[in-house]
């Protein structure tokens, strides 16, 4: 049996917008070990697309969403995604992946990699674009603020928060995350969780609980932001 394709638009002639499919992961971090999709994301520089991926036991890697052609790319910038993990280094086929380090246009160009111009050159007219209809404002890697209170300097790219006793790997910084309140009609707030004039969460390190069955992890405690306290 043959499933139907979906049709191209609606009965009153609008568009249909069908989801992009996503490519499945496994978070070596992880206790159920599941597969898990890759998240989609924006650079915070370019406000390009990226795509983040776990490289085995190390941090994520941030690759471009889309294939090149691996004779066109140099070997060291050649990456590829099997099960689901960034692996840096080429799988025979002649497809491979991109890591955005080397696209992005609002980093200096590697001399290394010149066949890439043209796509770095794409991905700035797509940032432009992006800056001048208002839908990006460039956001670069700020020092340190030596007003902060001590022990706020290091803070994790994707943190992990508790809310409501419920722990979540976060998509970006404390300092981006929106607030999660909504109101009677379900409009969730558009302020940001570290929005002037409100209650601050805490970071504190946490045991890493496991249960039966699941893997133990490599460390027993982890740093967690935590807003359960707040009402």
């Amino acid at each position: 049996m043959r499933s139907t394709p979906p049709p191209a638009s609606h009965w009153d002639g609008s568009p249909v917008h069908a989801p992009a499919r996503r490519s499945l992961r496994v978070a070596p971090n992880t206790f159920s070990r599941l597969l898990r999709c890759g998240q989609n994301d924006r650079c915070r520089e370019c406000g390009n697309r990226i795509e983040w991926y776990q490289r085995g036991r190390h941090s994520a890697v941030r690759l471009h969403p889309g294939e090149v052609l691996a004779n066109a790319v140099p070997a060291d910038c050649r990456w590829h995604v099997s099960s689901g993990l960034a692996y840096p280094s080429q799988d025979g086929t002649p497809w491979c992946r991109l890591p955005h380090a080397v696209l992005c246009p609002a980093k200096p160009a590697p001399q290394a990699a010149p066949e890439l111009a043209e796509l770095r050159r794409m991905l700035a007219v797509n940032t432009r674009r992006l800056i001048d209809v208002g839908a990006f404002t460039p956001s670069p890697a700020e020092p340190a603020d030596a007003s902060a209170p001590a022990g706020s300097g290091c803070r994790p790219a994707r943190p992990t928060v508790q809310i409501l006793y419920v722990r979540y790997l976060a998509a970006r910084p404390v300092e981006e995350i929106q607030c999660v309140a909504q109101t009677r009609r379900r409009h969730r707030c558009t302020s940001l969780v570290l929005a002037p004039r409100t209650l601050r969460g805490q970071w504190s390190l946490m045991p890493v609980v496991t249960h039966a069955g699941q893997l133990a992890p490599p460390v027993g405690f982890m740093a967690v932001y935590s807003l359960s306290h707040l009402s």
